[in-house]
């Protein structure tokens, strides 16, 4: 199965936005088609808001913006109910979450009460105000960004909030020669000021659907699992995956076989997704954060153990 051509044009697009980084791009992508959302986890300055407002242009839907700070509040994410002194009625004023990409950025400076403003959105695709739920637009994509380095003022991300997100990656630092092409690419304009949409919100909805037919066998789908299990059992980790987990990396793995134009899940989808997937819903033993190990590094460990189906 060929990749879908539009799909081809929108790594295209994308590429001349953010130089260098096709791998995050693709994971980028494998989220959208997946119906799932991205946290960003960076330092500041290397793309991440570029990337969600590319990320939109592409696909032309809207975007939103909200810049997270300590005295946020749910309603300021979600809306509220106004009155309406003419006739003494109130009405809704619906919040930044009512787009179709949301960049919740610096997520982490809010107090945890903002925070869950995002629980039912991320998870169920609606809002509720005042007790009444609202359907979100869709597609519904939330792009996440924290600083892994600067701590002052901030609120780490409980593990329920953490459990939203399809993947977690990092864009980082360019290459020198990506950083030369940026440099003489913004030297006259943004290149984000020439990106064209390249596919139509019908056409997204409609790959999204298609993943969903993507075959995955069930020696791939055990493999899933074992490796799942394997996080519950790993003496390095005090909380391994839930079955959200599971299903997160079954679905992201449809996602990439078909950005990859194939219409079947491989070992290797599992393999190459596993850390993104997996790595920031665990939480590691003490013993194991004093011993300097990572998440991602812990995963990568256990996938390398598990048996890899024939």
């Amino acid at each position: 199965m060929p990749i879908p051509e539009a799909l081809l044009k929108v790594r295209s697009a994308l590429s001349t936005v953010i130089e260098g980084k096709g791998e995050v791009l693709d994971l980028v992508l494998v989220a959208v088609l997946a119906r799932g959302h991205v946290l960003l986890e960076d330092v500041p300055g290397v793309g991440k808001t570029t990337l969600a407002k590319a990320i939109a242009r592409v696909f032309a839907v809207d975007f939103a913006r909200v810049q997270f700070t300590p005295d946020l509040l749910p309603s300021d994410i979600l809306g509220t109910q106004v009155l309406r002194p003419a006739d003494g009625t109130f009405e809704l004023r619906r919040g930044p979450i009512f787009t179709s990409v949301l960049l919740a950025d610096e997520i982490n400076r809010a107090s945890p009460r903002t925070q869950s403003a995002l629980l039912e959105a991320m998870n169920e695709a609606q809002a509720t105000i005042d007790g009444v739920s609202h359907p979100l637009p869709s597609p519904f994509f939330v792009v996440a960004t924290q600083n892994p380095a600067d701590f002052s003022g901030t609120y780490p991300l409980p593990e329920a909030q953490l459990d939203r997100f399809l993947l977690r990656t990092t864009i980082g630092y360019p290459s020198a020669e990506a950083e030369l092409r940026i440099l003489f690419a913004r030297a006259t304009a943004d290149p984000l000021s020439r990106l064209e949409p390249m596919m139509a919100r019908d056409e997204l909805l409609a790959l999204q659907r298609q993943v969903q037919g993507v075959i995955v066998k069930e020696d791939v789908a055990k493999y899933v699992l074992r490796i799942i299990e394997a996080t519950r059992t790993s003496a390095e980790i005090e909380i391994g995956g839930s079955p959200r987990a599971s299903l997160a990396l079954f679905r992201a793995c449809q996602a990439r076989a078909l950005l990859e134009g194939r219409d079947y899940v491989s070992p290797a989808d599992v393999q190459a997704l596993a850390a993104s997937v997996l790595a920031h819903r665990l939480r590691l033993t003490p013993s194991a954060r004093l011993g300097g190990r990572s998440d991602a590094s812990v995963v990568g460990e256990l996938v390398g153990r598990v048996a890899v189906p024939v």
